[in-house]
């Protein structure tokens, strides 16, 4: 029983790997050539807080730092940087999981609200202070706004697609060894 579950934890990293990589190659494709005027939601993002704060287990910090590092080369961004500043949001919002998990669901929306917003405007600041130029202030501000509105469409598509759901108060998780 604990080598299935162990087996389960690796299928749903793996799984996670896929729809993040499947996110990024979807970003890199050109599918149109003209400026955007508006900005979509970062699909990858969700998809790691939501699992952050639903199944930690499923979004190690070497996986999610090595994913967002790819995505900070490919996608032309100051390398490291916004890949640092998920993990280090990632890590908080798993350290508040276990607090959430008897909480509402706007009670974690709010929480994954505080962090997605501290995470976007520390991005925006140390950008600031190194000079290095950005996306204008309204789109990025239209991107976050758009983000926090696509999480509960996440949360559902996460949870009916592929079961990840907060873990029930006797549930075991993780990679602790269960007794008999």
């Amino acid at each position: 029983m604990a080598e299935r579950g162990g087996t389960h934890i690796w299928s749903m990293r793996a799984l996670y790997a896929g729809l993040c990589l499947l996110v990024l190659f979807l970003q890199l494709l050109p599918l149109n050539t003209l400026a955007r005027v508006w900005a979509v939601p970062d699909l990858m993002l969700l998809i790691t807080f939501a699992w952050a704060l639903r199944r930690p287990e499923y979004v190690p910090a070497g996986l999610v730092a090595l994913i967002f590092l790819l995505a900070d080369l490919l996608l032309q961004r100051p390398p490291g940087l916004w890949a640092a500043l998920v993990l280090v949001g990632t890590e908080t919002l798993k350290a508040r999981a276990p607090g959430l998990r008897d909480l509402t669901f706007p009670a974690e929306w709010l929480t994954m609200a505080a962090t997605l917003v501290s995470v976007t405007l520390a991005f925006r600041v140390i950008l600031t202070l190194m000079l290095v130029p950005q996306a204008p202030l309204g789109l990025s501000l239209f991107q976050l706004l758009a983000t926090l509105a696509a999480y509960p469409l996440v949360v559902l598509a996460s949870r009916w697609l592929f079961g990840i759901h907060k873990r029930a108060p006797g549930e075991f998780g993780g990679l602790k060894r269960q007794r008999p």
